[in-house]
């Protein structure tokens, strides 16, 4: 069993900044690449940020330069960290992993529960 719990979603002003972390926990052998989505009301889940085993990030072309993802391996956690918040990044935020469990495959996607972040202008 694998959870992924979310925390550091509220409501901000348009400009601000918030910083979500999602830690991986339960039966967890290998953990490979981390991530954020996210889903506005009406609209399809989208990437946000990734991040690699060995460090590489990949960011949606609307949050470079503005948001940070990274990952503390010896926790089992994924951050991203946003800066000068936009109202359109108003939306619920899923973090997901790739991971072995069992150190025997498969490697397993697992999502978080989402946490929700508002931006107010």
């Amino acid at each position: 069993q694998v959870q992924l719990v979310e925390s550091g979603g509220g409501l901000v002003q348009a400009g601000g900044s918030l910083r979500l972390s999602c830690a991986a926990s339960g039966s967890i052998f290998s953990i490979y690449a981390m991530g954020w989505y996210r889903q506005a009301p009406g609209k399809q889940r989208e990437l946000v940020a990734a991040i690699s085993s060995s460090g590489a990030t990949n960011y949606a072309d609307s949050v470079k330069g503005r948001f940070t993802i990274s990952r503390d391996n010896a926790k089992s956690t994924v951050y991203l960290q946003m800066n000068s918040l936009k109202p359109e990044d108003t939306a619920v935020y899923y973090c997901n992993t790739d991971l072995d469990s069992t150190g025997w495959g498969p490697n397993l996607r697992y999502w978080g529960q989402g946490t929700q972040v508002t931006v107010s202008s």
